[in-house]
């Protein structure tokens, strides 16, 4: 689907003539707070906040707001594209829709909808590792439109290979390997409300459809092949009683499968034990994501770059593609600024890989001004979840054509016919 602005604007004017208004606001500041509104405390926090005071996710906000667009009049700007080419194929626009854990916490067909979404965009979604919803589901509902896969190292190769395999047969084009969660951040919200959706037996849907994982559920030896200095990562202790009740019904629900045979099955306690000992990998070196490649014959992009020497390491390494990305502020408060970063990583590896740029993105304005520091690509995500948890499929369309459009509309403002033409000196900082 080719973007248009001028189409996309007149819909908008238009809508009170035809009775058929927006699903969700232009404005990404209404669009949080709708969200907000919509949802409750719990599945917001999830979704929207950030390690310890959220000082990263300002500095985000800030290193955006600090960059003023220098336009260039007088040039023919009637036609206009965002074509983009990544990894030797050739997209639409340079967005793409970042992996997001847990989207059932704001509707309940998750991946589903979004991925149907993205596939009438032609935009790649990046299936999330904790996804609500099993890739191969997902795959399906898009067609032949492009997706690609996120990978979090669990502590079981078997298992890391066992869901690598996976993307490549449900057609993933990539693996994105986050390399900076290798352990959970402080997430101050989440603490302060008791909330992990994990332990709900949400956002594990990978895991309770992958082979490996329900082998060791049914095996029920308790041996996963996992290192673990012999405790379980869920304290033991004597629970009270209604909200275990209430635990145990949520998890028989959310676990594949009727609900009442669930009720009377270990296997979803099962499931969420074995997730939470495997989930991340504390241990994880450039020797693993080198072992990677033995898994897989897809590109590998690492996400969750911010230094240059970390970017040089990875061309070295023979990687594919990176992303600059702080994760969203989620992991480490007071990190710096994933824009920040960007401009220093571009210059010194872009020419030879893929620079592609997570983090902060707001609107269209901020998608140009990651490109004109030398992001490749961008990818997007808390502001489409909202727009999952207003209107479903049709609040993530949406949301993504307002990005496209305002980014349409500032390149062609700002003087450039194309992404090709965008560059940093189309900015000053003040």
């Amino acid at each position: 689907m080719k973007p248009d602005a001028v189409g996309r604007m007149r819909t908008a004017y238009l809508s009170p003539v035809w009775g058929d208004r927006p699903a969700v606001p232009f404005d990404a500041r209404r669009l949080e707070a709708a969200a907000r509104r919509r949802l409750p405390a719990r599945a917001f926090t999830y979704l929207a906040g950030g390690a310890g005071m959220e000082r990263t996710m300002r500095s985000n906000r800030e290193g955006f707001d600090r960059l003023r667009i220098r336009p260039r009049v007088l040039r023919d700007i009637s036609a206009r594209s965002l074509e983009t080419e990544l990894l030797g194929r050739t997209y639409p626009t340079p967005l793409l829709l970042a992996p997001i854990g847990v989207l059932e916490l704001a509707r309940r067909e998750a991946d589903l909808a979004v991925g149907r979404a993205a596939a009438e965009l032609g935009l790649p979604f990046i299936f999330s590792n904790q996804a609500s919803v099993p890739m191969e589901q997902t795959a399906a509902a898009m067609g032949n439109a492009p997706h690609w896969f996120q990978l979090y190292y669990s502590k079981s190769d078997e298992l890391v290979r066992s869901l690598v395999e996976r993307a490549e047969r449900a057609g993933c084009e990539a693996i994105v390997v986050t390399v900076d969660t290798t352990m959970l951040g402080y997430r101050a919200g989440d603490l302060d409300l008791a909330y992990l959706p994990f332990l709900e037996g949400k956002g594990i849907a990978q895991y309770t459809s992958d082979p490996v994982f329900t082998r060791l559920l049914a095996e029920g030896t308790g041996e996963t092949g996992i290192e673990s200095d012999g405790r379980s990562a869920i304290p033991q202790r004597t629970p009270r009683l209604i909200p275990a009740l209430r635990l145990l019904f949520t998890l028989a629900r959310a676990y594949p499968g009727p609900w009442p045979k669930n009720l009377l099955s270990p296997l979803p306690r099962r499931a969420v034990q074995t997730f939470i000992d495997s989930y991340s990998r504390p241990s994880l070196t450039w020797e693993d994501v080198e072992a990677l490649r033995g898994y897989t014959r897809l590109p590998i992009l690492l996400k969750g770059i911010l230094s240059v020497a970390d970017a040089e390491e990875a061309v070295r390494r023979g990687v594919d593609g990176i992303v600059v990305s702080n994760h969203g502020g989620r992991q480490i408060d007071g990190e710096v600024a994933a824009i920040d970063a960007l401009p220093a990583v571009a210059r010194a590896v872009g020419q030879r890989l893929p620079v592609l740029f997570d983090s902060g993105i707001r609107g269209g304005a901020d998608i140009f001004k990651a490109l004109a520091l030398g992001a490749k690509a961008v990818c997007v995500g808390r502001p489409y979840a909202y727009g999952l948890a207003l209107a479903g499929e049709r609040g993530v369309r949406e949301v993504v054509e307002n990005l496209l459009a305002e980014l349409e509309l500032t390149m062609a403002l700002a003087g450039c016919s194309s992404t090709s033409e965008i560059g940093s000196e189309s900015l000053v900082e003040g």
